[in-house]
């Protein structure tokens, strides 16, 4: 497949843009600063803003799917699902975040008495987007939001995935390495199974 990622040089991007290179897709991997993105088989840098919606739309044409993995405080929603649109690809993958995720029947994370205040904003702002992406009709998006916590750590392959609800182990812990949460978001993109849909994956 020929994938496009938005944000490729950050902590979960870098780690989506080697997942799929390892499974031998070709990569543009796109980020304000290009020389970040590692050399991996496959993989082409390019320099993009995802706040230029026009020009980000320009990078992802003839994909077949992209992918942004953006900090929410710092881009556009909007801009973000208009880029997708007008390139054309075939779908839309979102590195979601926790705090939209619901711990109650209509309760999401973000909203708890608990939820770390620096985290708020960002967090605030990824649930915006799920609902904004929740009223597009014609794109096939889907949104994989992390456990509470998204670490770094190590590529098992054995996770469990989730709906809408948080997801939490035997031991009360919520969490996800970045690489076992490139590889849910690599199957996502190889099989599809969450068309405009959003899912969660965890320990």
């Amino acid at each position: 497949m020929k994938i496009a990622i938005a944000g490729a040089s950050g902590q979960a991007g870098s780690r989506i843009t080697a997942e799929l290179a390892r499974r031998g897709h070709a990569v543009t991997a796109i980020a304000r600063n290009p020389e970040k993105i590692a050399d991996l088989p496959g993989v082409t840098a390019k320099k993009g803003d995802v706040n230029d919606e026009a020009a980000l739309a320009a990078l992802w044409v003839g994909h077949d799917a992209a992918i942004s993995s953006v900090h929410f405080s710092v881009s556009d929603p909007a801009k973000l699902i208009g880029a997708a649109k007008a390139s054309g690809t075939g779908r839309y993958l979102v590195v979601g975040g926790a705090g939209s995720l619901e711990v109650a029947p209509g309760v999401r994370l973000v909203t708890t008495p608990t939820f770390p205040a620096q985290y708020k904003a960002e967090a605030s702002k990824g649930a915006e987007f799920l609902d904004l992406l929740r009223r597009e009709k014609d794109l096939n998006w889907t949104f994989l939001s992390p456990s509470a916590l998204f670490v770094a750590g190590e590529r098992t392959g054995k996770f469990r995935l989730g709906a809408d609800q948080l997801l939490t182990a035997a031991d009360g812990k919520s969490w996800i390495s970045f690489e076992d949460f490139a590889v849910a978001l690599a199957d996502e993109t190889e099989r599809p199974a969450h068309i405009r849909r959003r899912f969660t994956v965890g320990y």
